[in-house]
């Protein structure tokens, strides 16, 4: 059977990548430093612990397991500590994945699946966003996970390291079998900060800005099920086997939920009230970010079929109520 290579493989995405390359007949080598991701979430294969700063420790495990590709979903992703601490996002994201595309390359595991942002995009009101939209991000994870797709590209020009870039939408739900899910310590995505307040784990939700320019004063995101997220992985790197070359997809599926639409969903699903204040704007935050891409369902063949918003908080509030990791 055939190895990938998975960094952050113990976190949210990357654990949900490992179940759905195993169902697909792969080995996932789990690569994690444990700092956000979590042990218990390493089910479906090898894991080794490692930082991607470490150089030697990464030969070592691409020596020994010898994957046929990797995929990259190692990162640090909140908009406002990248606000308050860009330094650490470029250290961590753009100098870690120089790490290991180097590490890749020199092993000589020459396809690369990389988790990147819809955040590159920045703001373009009125605009659905495309893999043609200029990028012109607004914070530093947007701008960390750019110049990781522009080190991708030179690598590629020299020595041939072919790659497919996923720009994701807002990632939500969870596993519907209930084996890993959504858990981050501290908490900040809409929908599990929202379950929280709803379970009374927490106060409250804070909506973050109601003075947007949308219908309801809310910024508007595009959401994406997270098992619909990971098999368009699993089909990016059948197409770098296939040899079809380096590719940009977004992964997206064109309908956009402000925030209070998400609030109303869930007392719909949860049949609870969600107990919320209003707050001011988080600095970084665009009004609205929407996929107007179809290339991955046309040239992937990926139907993003789980990702209605009933179906991704059900899933989550399963997951909230039955899912727990421990350190």
């Amino acid at each position: 059977m055939s190895t990938v290579l998975v960094t952050g493989g113990a976190g949210y995405i990357g654990s949900h990548a490992c179940k759905a390359l195993a169902r697909a007949g792969f080995v996932p080598v789990t690569y994690d430093n444990l700092v956000t991701g979590w042990q218990d979430a390493v089910k479906f294969g090898p894991f080794e612990k490692g930082d991607l700063s470490d150089r030697a420790r990464l030969d070592e495990v691409f020596a020994r397991h010898q994957p046929v590709a990797v995929m990259h979903f190692a990162a640090l992703s909140q908009v406002g500590e990248a606000m308050s601490r860009p330094g650490l996002y470029w250290r961590n994201n753009v100098e870690g994945s120089l790490t290991l595309i180097e590490a890749a390359v020199a092993a000589g595991c020459m396809n690369f699946v990389f988790s990147s942002t819809c955040a590159t995009y920045g703001e373009h009101d009125n605009v659905v966003l495309d893999e043609t939209t200029p990028q012109e991000p607004l914070n530093a994870y947007g701008a960390s996970k750019r110049a990781v797709e522009n080190i991708l590209r030179d690598f590629e020009a020299a020595y041939g390291l072919q790659h497919v870039i996923f720009r994701y939408f807002n990632v939500a739900g969870a596993d519907e079998e209930g084996e890993v899910g959504e858990h981050h310590r501290p908490e900040t995505h809409l929908i599990p900060v929202m379950l929280e307040a709803i379970d009374g784990k927490r106060l409250g939700l804070t909506i973050h800005g109601t003075d947007y320019d949308t219908a309801d004063g809310t910024c508007i995101r595009d959401y994406v099920h997270v098992m619909d997220l990971v098999e368009a992985h699993v089909l990016g790197l059948t197409w770098l086997q296939e040899g079809r070359g380096s590719r940009v997809f977004n992964l997206g599926t064109g309908t956009g939920f402000s925030v209070r639409e998400v609030i109303d969903a869930s007392r719909t699903v949860t049949n609870r009230e969600v107990p919320c204040s209003e707050g001011p704007r988080r600095a970084g935050d665009a009004t609205k970010l929407v996929s107007g891409s179809t290339r991955a369902a046309q040239e992937l063949g990926w139907e993003p079929r789980r990702s209605t918003m009933k179906k991704m908080i059900a899933d989550a509030w399963q997951w909230h109520l039955d899912g727990r990791y421990e350190r």
